[in-house]
């Protein structure tokens, strides 16, 4: 990432800070009033230049300028009237001071104007990321499906979380992935991974063989990189599958993703694999073949399967949020209200600022039979 990119993410995560966010005139007008205490004293003017040069980096270009008038008019007071300074020196101080406050309105336009920019790229970014994942729709088969996507908070480079479902003639069949790495190069690899999961899911019987056939195209999109790229490019994802002649009972291959979880009854329980495989695309490394794990699937039950922009997600002290304390006990309509739980969840837990994509896919067996699964 470009370093005027990370000076504008940093600019950011300061000034959205659950402190700042909320009160972002406490802290100039507090150096001010320190500044106006110490008078009392002796002259001591060296503070009052500093209330501007806060409240531009933290506040609006009228809060800046109201503490810029505020802090020249208590510095007037200073030294002319309660401790005189005499005409010469207390006009430099004076003056010196109103550069500064002109200084601070000038970078308050320049960091709004930068924020601006950053949000503008990054809704680009995120509008081209959700133009390659298609949408599913809200029923497949006896399943009512849910997606959200949510680019990352720092920086706007286009990110490599996905996520899809395909009807098949052997069941349901889903995929959360994500691509190691960040901007056009993920994106290729997603159209990739997408393009290969839809033809795999409609001709291989196992899950398991939908997975190899992913590798497979993984591996040949990599023999045209160069360099890094070409030696560690690699897909994390997780598949899952509700056998067409058997919607009770649920099958996943995790391939180096974070674990999905299955929501029945208030409980959370984490579906990790009896023995763990490479990521996609690194099976020249190693032996470690993929296991089918098959788990009850029973009616309202709901299956959630996330990118590690949620599980990394950590607060202002560097604690990650956790989905299975955080969710247990609860109950959700659908998989809608489920992601939207999730959502808020780590908007609340990181203040609104994450460092990742976030990609969800949420999925519930509807109580009562359903029409069989539409191959295509």
């Amino acid at each position: 990432m470009a370093h005027g990119v990370e000076d504008e993410g940093m600019w950011e995560r300061l000034r959205t800070t659950w402190f700042f966010r909320s009160a972002p005139w406490l802290l100039p007008f507090a150096v001010l009033t320190a500044g106006i205490a110490l008078n009392v004293l002796g002259p001591f003017t060296a503070l009052f230049p500093v209330p501007p040069l806060i409240a531009a980096a933290l506040w609006t270009f009228r809060g800046t300028l109201l503490i810029s008038v505020l802090s020249t008019a208590a510095l007037g007071f200073v030294v002319y009237w309660w401790a005189p300074l005499g005409l010469r020196e207390g006009t430099v101080r004076l003056t010196t001071t109103a550069v500064v406050c002109g200084i601070a309105l000038f970078i308050n336009r320049a960091l709004e104007h930068s924020v601006r920019r950053l949000a503008s790229a990054r809704r680009v970014a995120e509008a081209v990321q959700l133009s390659v994942l298609p949408t599913p729709p809200a029923r497949v088969g006896e399943l009512s499906v849910a997606v959200r996507y949510e680019a990352a908070q720092e920086g706007a480079r286009i990110g490599g979380d996905l996520y899809a479902v395909a009807a098949s003639p052997f069941g349901v069949r889903m995929m959360v992935a994500d691509v190691r790495g960040k901007g056009l190069l993920a994106v290729d690899a997603v159209t990739v991974v997408l393009g290969a999961f839809r033809e795999a899911a409609e001709r291989e019987p196992g899950l398991a063989e939908v997975a190899a056939r992913v590798d497979q195209a993984l591996h040949r999109e990599r023999r045209e990189r160069d360099g890094v790229e070409r030696a560690e490019g690699f897909v994390t994802a997780v598949l899952a599958e509700v056998p067409a002649g058997d919607p009770g009972t649920l099958r996943i291959v995790n391939r180096g993703h974070p674990f999905p979880l299955l929501l029945r009854d208030g409980a959370v329980t984490p579906l990790e694999p009896g023995s763990f495989s490479l990521p996609l695309g690194l099976d020249d490394l190693g032996e470690l073949a993929p296991e089918v794990e098959c788990v009850e699937f029973p009616p309202g039950a709901l299956l959630l399967l996330y990118t590690d922009g949620m599980s990394e997600a950590r607060d202002a002290g560097g604690v990650f949020y956790d989905p299975v304390e955080q969710l247990a006990g609860r109950r959700f309509d659908g998989p809608a209200a489920l992601l939207e739980g999730v959502l808020g969840d780590v908007a609340e837990h990181t203040g609104g600022v994450t460092a990742d994509d976030l990609a969800l896919l949420a999925v519930r067996r509807d109580r009562g039979e359903g029409p069989p699964p539409r191959p295509g």
